[in-house]
C-alpha cells in the first residue's frame, strides 16, 4: 500500500511533557494527529479536537494502513529520547522515505546512561535488544570492554546476567538504571554470576565492564578456534577458513549464502564481522541444521537463517545474495549454476574443494570465468615419539571469483 503521509518525530523523555522544549511543544500542540505509545500519550495536555492514536499491534503489518488513513494530516509521533536509537523513527524512515520524515530528538537514554557511570562515548560499545535477541550479547564480549544494552523488558538484565556468566565473564560488575531523566530514576548494582533473578523496571538500560572468568577471549578477525564451534568434525577448519572469509570479504549490510554449512563457521564468521551483515546457511541435515543454530547463538549472532534441505534445490526463493561460500558438495548437479546465477553483480563466490573431481570441476571453472585458484595446505606442529614433527592436513583446492558489476 503506498503511503505519502509526513510525519514529525518527536523524542520524549522520561521526565515527560515538562522536558520538551517549547520548539517541541509547539509541534505537538499544533498537530491534527499525535500517534505514540499509550504512556506517552497519557502524557500530553489535552488539545481539543486533536487525534490521538496508539501504536497498532503487531505494528510492522498495521503501520502502513494507520498511516494512510491520515495522509494529507499533519501527523506527530512521539518516541522515547533519541527516535533514533532502536526507535520508531528508523521504522518510518524505512517505510516513508527520509524525506517524508523529521526527527526532533530528545537526550537518549545512552547518553544519560554514559553520563551517569561517566563513561566517555568512545570507551563504550552499545548493544540493543529491544525486540531482539539477548544472545547478540555474545558478539561484543571482550575482557575489559564496557557496554550499554538497551534492554527489551524488566528481565534482560537477569537474561544478560546468565549469559554472561555461562560465557566466563560472571565476574563483570553490571549496573542497571532505570527510568532515566525521570523523578523514579533507580539504579541497582551488582555482579553477573550472583544477579538475582527478579525483574527490573521495563525502561532499563544495563551497564556491564567485562571481567573474563577465565574465558578465552575470541576475536572478530576471521578463523576462530574449531573448538569454538560444536561440530561432528564437518567445519572448515579455521586457517582455510580465514582465506575463504578474506574472499567473501564481508561487507555491511550484504548478504551471504553458506551452502553446505556443516557447523555453520563461515556464515557466522560473516555475521560476526559487523552487525549488519547478513547470512543464511543451507545445511541437508537436520541434526547439523540444529547445531548451526546454537553455535549461532553462542557466538551472538542468532539472527542467522538456517535453511534445511539440499542444494541446489533448498536455494529456491531465497534473497538474492553478494557473496556465496560452497565448502563441499560442488559437483553436486546443477548447484555450481545455480548459485553462479543467482550471486548478484559484483558478488564473490569462494569454492572449496578436496576430491579430485572436485578440483577437475574448479580447474575447468577457473578456465572459464577466471577469479583466482590457490591450493593451500596446512601442517601443524605434532608429538613423532619424544620428538615433534609435522602433521599435513588434506589439502584443499580454493577457487573465488568475483562476478562482472551490472
Amino acid at each position: 500500500m503506498p503511503v505519502s503521509t509526513r510525519v514529525t518525530v518527536v523524542g520524549i523523555g522520561a521526565d515527560g511533557w515538562s522536558g520538551l522544549s517549547a520548539a517541541a511543544r509547539e509541534l505537538v500542540d499544533g498537530a491534527a494527529v499525535v500517534l505514540g505509545g499509550e504512556r506517552h500519550l497519557a502524557m500530553l495536555p489535552d488539545v481539543p479536537e486533536q487525534i490521538r492514536q496508539a501504536w497498532p499491534s503487531p505494528l510492522l503489518e498495521a503501520l502502513p494502513p494507520l498511516l494512510a488513513q491520515f495522509d494529507g494530516y499533519d501527523v506527530v509521533a512521539l518516541a522515547s529520547g533519541d527516535p533514533l536509537v532502536s526507535g520508531i523513527a528508523t521504522t518510518l524512515v524505512d517505510l516513508l522515505g527520509k524525506d517524508a520524515v523529521t526527527v526532533v530528538p530528545a537526550l537518549s537514554s545512552v547518553a544519560l546512561a554514559r553520563a551517569r557511570m561517566r563513561w566517555s562515548a568512545e570507551s563504550t560499545e552499545v548493544v540493543t535488544l529491544v525486540g531482539r535477541d539477548p544472545h547478540l550479547v555474545a558478539r561484543s564480549l571482550a575482557p575489559g570492554l564496557r557496554l550499554l544494552v538497551l534492554s527489551s523488558d524488566g528481565s534482560t538484565p537477569a537474561e544478560v546476567a546468565a549469559l554472561l556468566t555461562a560465557a566466563g565473564y560472571g565476574g563483570s560488575p553490571m549496573t542497571v538504571l532505570s527510568d532515566l531523566g525521570s523523578a523514579d530514576e533507580a539504579r541497582v548494582d551488582g555482579v553477573a554470576a550472583s544477579w538475582r533473578d527478579e525483574a527490573m523496571p521495563a525502561l532499563n538500560v544495563v551497564a556491564v565492564e567485562l571481567v573474563s572468568s577465565g574465558a578465552r577471549p575470541l576475536g572478530f578477525v576471521a578463523g576462530l578456534p574449531e573448538d569454538a564451534f560444536e561440530h561432528d568434525g564437518q567445519i572448515t577448519k579455521r586457517d582455510v577458513r580465514a582465506s575463504a572469509l578474506a574472499r567473501l570479504a564481508p561487507v555491511p549490510g550484504q548478504l551471504m549464502w553458506d551452502v553446505g554449512a556443516g557447523a555453520g563457521s563461515v556464515g557466522i564468521e560473516w555475521l560476526r564481522a559487523h552487525p549488519t551483515c547478513r547470512a543464511i546457511a543451507i545445511e541437508a541435515r537436520d541434526d547439523r541444521a540444529g547445531r548451526i543454530v546454537r553455535n549461532a547463538a553462542t557466538l551472538g549472532v542468532p539472527a542467522l537463517r538456517v535453511v534445511t534441505g539440499r542444494a541446489p534445490e533448498a536455494l529456491e526463493g531465497l534473497e538474492a545474495p553478494d557473496a556465496i561460500f560452497i565448502g563441499g558438495g560442488a559437483t553436486e548437479d546443477g548447484l555450481l549454476d545455480a548459485c553462479w546465477d543467482a550471486l548478484l553483480p559484483g558478488g564473490r563466490l569462494v569454492v572449496h574443494g578436496v576430491t579430485l573431481e572436485t578440483e577437475a570441476l574448479l580447474a575447468h571453472r577457473y578456465a572459464t570465468l577466471g577469479g583466482e585458484l590457490t591450493r593451500l595446505h596446512v601442517e601443524h606442529a605434532a608429538p613423532i615419539g619424544t620428538f615433534t614433527g609435522w602433521t599435513p592436513a588434506r589439502a584443499v583446492m580454493q577457487w573465488a571469483v568475483t562476478k562482472a558489476p551490472a
